[in-house]
């Protein structure tokens, strides 16, 4: 187990820091120009990408790229530092064509695709012509629980017809999205049929987001932030796509929506600690420029408590996504399944301490969009939503604690005997 980054992924950080120094952070003010207008600002974005591909920072995040394919192939331990990177802007991700939910969406695509799924939306989405979105959180179930998912899909001949409504889909805004991945309850809707279990009852279907019948209802506010690509309600009447438009087997879109969440949320945690490390880089800089009572920031014990338990947090956190991204790619994302709940359960409390923090240090500025920390913050407390509750990533890993505790039973109550101290009448004398 070693962490320590090779030649080439150090070559790709420096490549990706002078990209984002020279290319994106210039192109800041505009972007955001373009979003405060409500208008999605390709016109940044475009020639970035263009520029990024050709440097060979392009689909950097998919170990199982193939040779006719475009990109730079890296496992996961080796993308995670470069997602690092690719954090301290909230869009870049997007220039390299690294950014979620099209990563998760071109995972599942590359490993279940027909041949035609594949040629009409995973080439374009790899050459980064289109956008997609992944629809499976509901408005009116715990979406913590996908079993809970009741948004229909009922067989009709040669066809697939879905009836139901989601909410907060990211991306389904962007001038570009043109597919909709699409899990619904498939199964006999009566949860006691005792010849499926509720993990077998849903399908994915791939529906384009011009479909008659889908309809964007609107673009939730997030902390009261508008994402400019949209975190949408999606209404879905009587939508009618081709059965050849499933992705998988029937009832199998439980299974293949898992298989997409390991290496997204290893995205997502990295790209976290990115923002966790400008925090703190922005953080201490305003310690040693603000100044109250007649000294710097810095000089008060609490705010170095601050900056220290900043830094040693965000170290211990890269270091568990790292393992997290090493047993994915050693012993495969089944293994990692506890790793990478433990991950996001720790990425996202840490960036609301981190932000915090730092807000604190800047004062009232920090609460405005002269920094990116109010943002920050914002997005950090969203995390510990997205992709699952905290609260579920906690039950995963005592689940596990409690599993090990029970297959090793005995070994405690043996340590225990053997560490009590003697009876009295057994002491020597």
């Amino acid at each position: 187990m070693d962490f320590a980054h090779s030649p080439r992924v150090t070559g790709l950080q420096a490549q990706l820091r002078r990209f984002l120094d020279d290319l994106v952070l210039p192109a800041n003010a505009q972007w955001l120009r373009y979003a405060a207008a409500g208008v999605y600002p390709l016109d940044v974005i475009e020639p970035l990408k263009q520029q990024a591909r050709a440097l060979g920072l392009w689909n950097l995040f998919l170990p199982g790229l193939r040779s006719n394919e475009p990109g730079t192939r890296l496992t996961n331990l080796e993308y995670a530092p470069l997602a690092e990177v690719m954090g301290r802007v909230a869009w870049a991700s997007e220039v390299f064509n690294c950014n979620a939910p099209d990563t998760g969406n071109i995972e599942l695509l590359h490993r279940f695709a027909t041949p035609d799924q594949a040629g009409r939306w995973l080439t374009p989405l790899l050459i980064g012509e289109m956008r997609s979105c992944f629809a499976m959180s509901e408005p009116d179930v715990a979406s913590s629980d996908p079993t809970n998912i009741a948004t229909l899909i009922h067989r009709d001949g040669d066809d697939y017809i879905v009836n139901g409504r989601k909410w907060f889909i990211t991306g389904a805004l962007h001038p570009n999205c043109r597919l909709a991945v699409v899990m619904g309850r498939s199964g006999d809707d009566d949860s006691s049929d005792s010849g499926t279990s509720a993990h077998g009852k849903h399908t994915l279907l791939l529906v384009p987001m011009d479909t008659p019948g889908l309809s964007i209802v609107r673009n939730v506010p997030v902390m009261q932030q508008q994402a400019i690509d949209g975190h949408c309600e999606l209404l879905f009447r009587d939508v009618r796509v081709p059965a050849a438009n499933r992705l998988g087997d029937e009832g199998a879109g439980f299974a293949l929506a898992q298989a997409r969440l390991g290496p997204g949320r290893v995205h997502h945690c990295m790209r976290s600690i990115g923002q966790c490390e400008l925090a703190l880089e922005l953080m201490s800089a305003r310690a040693l420029e603000r100044r109250a009572f007649g000294h710097a920031m810095g000089d008060f014990a609490n705010v170095q408590d601050w900056i220290a338990h900043s830094r040693v947090e965000i170290d211990q956190a890269r270091l568990l996504v790292l393992h997290a991204a090493w047993k994915m790619d050693t012993q495969g994302n089944a293994a990692a399944r506890v790793d990478v709940a433990a991950i996001k359960l720790v990425a996202a409390q840490l960036q609301t301490r981190v932000l915090d923090r730092a807000m604190q240090v800047f004062g009232a500025m920090g609460l405005t969009p002269d920094t990116p920390l109010a943002q920050l913050w914002s997005w950090g407390r969203a995390m510990r939503f997205l992709d699952g509750p905290d609260e579920v990533h906690l039950r995963t890993v005592a689940r596990a604690e409690l599993a090990r505790a029970k297959a090793n039973a005995g070994s405690t109550s043996a340590y225990l005997q053997r560490w009590m101290p003697p009876h009295p009448d057994d002491v020597m004398h």
